[in-house]
């Protein structure tokens, strides 16, 4: 018998059951999990578990958001755990820990304008952001979603982007590095959107997720524009093992990613960001 849930030490995965599984771009799976036993996963937008696939490990995973009461995990497949989950078919189980870590604190964006700027697999953590904003839209100002990727092809969750562009009340742009014949947007890196993205810098707050560099970019754009370093948040990442601060694992200079991010103000990681080595 598996033990219950509230009874599970932080380092104790918990049983979770793939319910479905389906292909987004080429190399990313995502799985909807719902619990062998007890409640469902709750978490909040940014937030993210340690997935195990039993027998060869764990991994940290971003939560990509919620459906039918299922928690979704947005995985790409880059070692031997990741092409383990990646390949797990409705039926069988994982294991989950979590979920670990800060979140987007979309309360402290109430009555401002919010500019989502995503970078590849980074639209992943941000989607549940992106999902609650519209959802209460009326409690926030201008809403934009800015979305770069490497090409056509590897733009996630293209069907949920189209639909929120045609929505008139929300800014959605969307750019690629490489295009194809049939791409009719923007070519270049998605930093380039952000001086035509409609929002009062003086009053707005960013969300930003992607690679380091297209994020410390960004976050020198959105300075441009005029917003203050302390209003742009970044989620970072690094090879978490414990993610309750105790192994040192995620060390990001005098910071711990896993307990004390993963999403952190710029101003507070600005300089690490920009030393390679760290």
């Amino acid at each position: 018998m598996f033990a219950p849930a509230e009874a599970l030490a932080p380092m104790v995965p918990r049983p979770f059951r793939v319910a479905a599984r389906w292909p987004e771009t080429r190399g990313v799976v995502t799985l909807a999990l719902e619990p062998v036993d007890g409640p469902p996963l709750g978490f909040a937008p940014g937030q993210f578990t340690m997935l195990y696939a039993f027998g060869v490990g764990e991994v940290p995973i971003s939560i990509s958001g919620r459906q039918d009461g299922q928690v979704l995990q947005t995985i790409r497949e880059v070692g031997a755990v990741t092409r383990a989950l990646c390949a797990a078919e409705p039926g069988e189980v994982l294991g989950a820990r979590g979920p670990f870590g800060s979140d987007w604190a979309l309360h402290a964006a109430q009555g401002r304008d919010v500019v989502v700027v995503a970078g590849g697999l980074g639209v992943a953590p941000l989607r549940p952001a992106i999902r609650g904003l519209v959802a209460d839209r009326e409690r926030y100002g201008r809403i934009s979603v800015l979305v770069g990727a490497r090409s056509p092809d590897d733009l996630l969750f293209l069907d949920e982007l189209r639909a929120l562009a045609d929505d008139p009340g929300l800014h959605v742009a969307t750019t690629v590095d490489h295009a194809e014949p049939a791409w009719e947007g923007p070519v270049g890196v998605v930093p380039e959107l952000i001086p035509d993205a409609p929002f009062d810098p003086s009053t707005a707050i960013a969300l930003v997720c992607g690679p380091e560099v297209m994020m410390r970019f960004t976050a020198e754009a959105l300075l441009d524009r005029g917003v203050p370093a302390e209003r742009i948040l970044v989620s970072m990442e690094r090879n978490m093992k414990c993610a309750i601060g105790h192994c040192g694992h995620c060390q990001f200079g005098p910071e711990f990613i896993c307990r004390d991010g993963p999403i952190f103000p710029y101003e507070r990681i600005r300089r690490l960001i920009a030393v390679r080595e760290v």
